[in-house]
């Protein structure tokens, strides 16, 4: 009688075609995800800042951010709000952001004010050679009857200091 073990000498081969296709869309996934969280910022010289906070904003906030050209023109998230060259009179701007401004929570200006407004801050982004009637218009869209965004953000780019200057100098 013979009682030993039928060895094979099969080797258990994983396909790995599966775990490449999963990988690949991880990749792909986190790429789109990257893009996506630059899109509200256009590709400004903005002027340079002596002291300024670093804007770290919340992914979920619903706070508008507008960026304005040399030219004038007013972007959101790379699409044309408003051209100087075809000036319709700031429509789809005030359109905007009245949606915006719909979407944003409320709050009383000061305490016991009766007056309510969007309790969160609109970023405006300017590029350093945009004339300031550009952004004044915004401002003054900002304040009509229905948009009433008076929290106002303005960016600005800050030098880094030079490597290897010591703090306090001569």
């Amino acid at each position: 009688m013979n009682l030993a073990k039928n060895q094979s000498n099969d080797e258990i081969v994983m396909d790995m075609t599966p775990m490449i296709d999963i990988v690949f869309q991880l990749i792909i996934f986190f790429m789109l995800l990257m893009d996506m969280s630059q899109k509200d910022l256009e590709t400004l010289v903005l002027p340079k800042a002596l002291s300024a906070v670093e804007d770290k904003p919340n992914p979920l906030d619903p706070r508008p951010v507008i960026n304005i050209t040399a030219d004038g023109q007013i972007l959101v998230k790379r699409e044309v709000y408003y051209d100087p060259k075809r000036d319709d009179g700031y429509k789809k701007l005030k359109e905007y952001l009245l949606m915006r401004a719909r979407a944003m929570p409320k709050a009383p200006v000061e305490p016991g004010s009766k007056i309510i407004a969007p309790d969160k801050p609109i970023l405006v982004r300017a590029d350093q050679s945009t004339p300031f009637k550009h952004i004044q218009k915004v401002m003054e869209i900002c304040g009509i009857q229905d948009i009433k965004i008076w929290k106002i953000e303005l960016a600005a780019g800050q030098e880094k200091p030079a490597e290897g200057s010591a703090a306090g100098g001569n």
